[in-house]
């Protein structure tokens, strides 16, 4: 019997169909996601250098404010060790997070904890995101318009940089400079739809970090010399059992400091080369580690302040749009895609967080509590069960250890926390002179 002749096919067919098999071979088994539009407006994917200025830009808004107050209660010595010690427990966790993100193939915080835990899982994400954001963002309306328009204190009125230099005027007044800020500042950079876009403010947020960080050093030098201030105390000063307790009350704050988890999956999703996210991490929290200053940090020219916190509002914005979005329409198009919904949100948030700032006299405590829970949760707690579910078989023994470690430290460590900042509540109620 003879053998039964193969059907021929065209050149060109054959060719393009071998072409096709060839580049599906060399295809990623885990292709990047993207946004529908950056198929479509010539994205080819971020830089590493726009990445590590975003994520520091993430880190550094609420570091600036919260690393000062740790060293204050561990003095300069033990403070350098722990900031490092909270920078490399931050990487771990990162590290982790992001390789049980590419086992469940998730492009988002939410989505690696809907696959660790359920929707639960993911629902509770998405609230200890708004809580963290909007608590962090109305503290930095609040201090914008403290810098620029003064304040209160004890009965006291403490002069703005506006009233230095123009005198008291009606637009000095702290609800119209946070309106002009607002529209003029906020509104235009909360509407870019790619993290990406804000590369350059955040390029220029971490220069002003940095000029802000050598001021204040180039001060306090000047002062150690002419013996106006003494130097910082390299450990804590422990008296007695209370001062002890007050010591774990700074991990929150540290906490706080370094949490960029929310922005991590955005940062990774446009890098042009998703394989540079572990460095980009790395390079970000070296950078951000350089921000050890003491109680004296205020000296330097407030106005650098003001318009590095105006800078990094829209980068901690960003993650607040998509969580609120993926809470209230989970199964909804792409907020990109939808410039009717995408406005209203940014409308909402914003408005929400200027209300918060003008009525709100001040939200340090409340700070302190968002720090030792919401936050606490979404840098340590949340990547840390993930490890210890599993899901997908991948977790190693030291991952497992870590894990339980970064739990137990951080429920104690903020137990203590919480019940240090209620205690203190308490007291100055019942005993507002004591």
């Amino acid at each position: 019997m003879l053998p039964q002749k193969l059907p021929t096919f065209p050149h060109s067919c054959h060719s393009e169909t071998s072409k096709q098999v060839f580049m599906a071979e060399k295809s990623p088994l885990l292709p990047k996601k993207r946004d529908e539009e950056h198929a479509t407006d010539g994205f080819n994917g971020a830089s590493f250098t726009g990445a590590v200025f975003n994520l520091s830009t993430t880190i550094i808004g609420a570091g600036i404010m919260a690393l000062p107050a740790a060293m204050k209660v561990l003095g300069l010595g033990l403070g350098i060790a722990i900031v490092i010690f909270v920078a490399v427990l931050t990487e771990n966790s990162i590290e982790m997070l992001l390789r049980f993100s590419r086992a469940g193939k998730s492009v988002s915080y939410g989505g690696v904890m809907g696959d660790a835990f359920g929707s639960v899982g993911k629902v509770v994400l998405q609230i200890c995101v708004l809580v963290n954001i909007v608590g962090v963002l109305i503290v930095y309306m609040i201090i914008i318009g403290d810098v620029l328009s003064g304040t209160y204190s004890n009965g006291l009125h403490h002069s703005g940089v506006l009233e230095g230099w123009f005198g008291e005027h009606w637009w000095c007044g702290r609800t119209f400079v946070l309106l002009v800020t607002t529209l003029a500042v906020f509104a235009p950079l909360a509407c870019f739809k790619r993290i990406d876009s804000l590369r350059f403010t955040s390029a220029s947020a971490v220069a002003l970090a940095v000029v802000f960080v050598f001021i204040t050093a180039g001060i306090v030098v000047v002062k150690l010399v002419d013996g106006s201030v003494t130097m910082p105390r390299l450990l804590p000063d422990v008296t007695d059992i209370t001062s002890v307790w007050k010591l774990f009350t700074v991990v929150p704050v540290l906490v706080t400091a370094y949490v960029c988890h929310f922005n991590v999956h955005t940062i990774v999703n446009e890098l042009a080369d998703s394989s540079l996210i572990q460095p980009v991490v790395r390079t970000s929290l070296v950078l951000c580690s350089g921000r050890l200053h003491n109680d004296k940090l205020f000296w330097a020219p407030p106005i650098c302040y003001a318009l590095h916190l105006m800078l990094v509002f829209p980068i901690i914005f960003y993650p607040l749009r998509l969580n609120l979005d993926g809470l209230l329409f989970p199964s909804a198009r792409p907020l990109v895609s939808d410039n009717r919904r995408f406005t209203l949100i940014s409308i909402g948030l914003i408005s929400l967080v200027f209300l918060g700032a003008n009525f709100i006299p001040s939200i340090w405590a409340a700070f302190q509590f968002t720090g030792a829970t919401a936050t606490v949760c979404l840098g340590f707690i949340f990547p840390a069960a993930i490890a210890l579910r599993d899901p997908h078989g991948i977790a190693t023994k030291k991952d497992k250890i870590l894990s339980i470690f970064m739990i137990g430290l951080a429920v104690f460590s903020n137990s203590v926390a919480i019940y240090s900042d209620a205690y203190a509540i308490f007291k100055m109620n019942v005993f507002p002179r004591a």
